[in-house]
């Protein structure tokens, strides 16, 4: 019994952080955070299918060359790189986010920086140029949690 009162409370306490914790705008050009849906390269939700893996992030519609803004206060943690493929190498960078308890990374941003702390709303970098690897998809700002969790409740 105490067991299962323990994992209620823990259940309660991620749905509590998940209606407490909401993304502002990512994206200059996206000021609603629309969701990229469907496209001739796949689908943006969590979970999506990617050939024999399946999607681990969110993507969130933004124009190449748009201003990407930080959802909430943060503290920058570093550069990502996203691909190992030389072909891609256009859009093979973002950045690694901690705030309001939440661990992210955001793909296929040039960041400005990749230390320090940024207000919400400040610019954090800019969207890389995705039509150039990828013509004809919705260009986006993928959003993984760090430990690949759905990111769609903050939202």
């Amino acid at each position: 019994m105490h067991t299962g009162l323990v994992l209620l409370g823990a259940v309660l306490a991620v749905v509590s952080v998940c209606d407490a914790v909401k993304f502002g705008q990512l994206c200059s050009s996206n000021p609603t955070n629309e969701r990229r849906t469907s496209d001739r390269w796949g689908q943006g939700q969590y979970g999506a299918r990617r050939g024999n893996r399946l999607h681990k992030g969110l993507d969130i519609k933004c124009s190449d060359g748009a201003e990407v803004l930080a959802p909430f206060d943060v503290t920058l943690n570093g550069k990502v790189i996203v691909y190992d493929d030389p072909k891609k190498a256009a859009i093979n960078n973002g950045i690694n986010l901690q705030g309001e308890g939440l661990c992210f990374k955001l793909f296929y941003v040039e960041p400005d920086e990749t230390s320090g702390v940024v207000t919400k709303g400040q610019r954090i970098g800019t969207m890389l140029p995705m039509q150039s690897v990828y013509p004809g998809i919705t260009s986006h700002v993928h959003v993984q949690m760090c430990d690949k969790s759905d990111p769609t409740g903050y939202f």
